[in-house]
């Protein structure tokens, strides 16, 4: 069997992985170990390309998790200002 060790992992999930690991009467490692070991959701394969991975979200899956740009970017400045540095380097 192999093993792995994650850091930095959020707070929150870890809050997560004590509770149900508690309502559970296991421990977090063994909690960790089962929701591993559960099938991954059918939307996240992309059936059209033979079950494989989809790695690339749509614009709308990215607007759906609330994150929206707080203004709008303009792209030739940002690009301006990164030759500028790269020039003075």
């Amino acid at each position: 069997m192999g093993s792995m060790t994650v850091r930095r992992i959020d707070d929150d999930v870890m809050r997560d992985l004590r509770v149900s690991a508690a309502k559970r009467g296991v421990s977090m490692e063994q909690e960790a170990r089962d929701r591993l070991q559960r099938p991954l959701p059918a939307d996240s394969l992309d059936h059209a390309s033979g079950g494989q991975w989809r790695l690339k979200a749509s614009l709308e899956e990215l607007l759906a998790l609330g994150i929206r740009p707080k203004k709008q970017i303009d792209h030739k400045a940002e690009s301006d200002a990164l030759y500028g540095y790269m020039d003075k380097s």
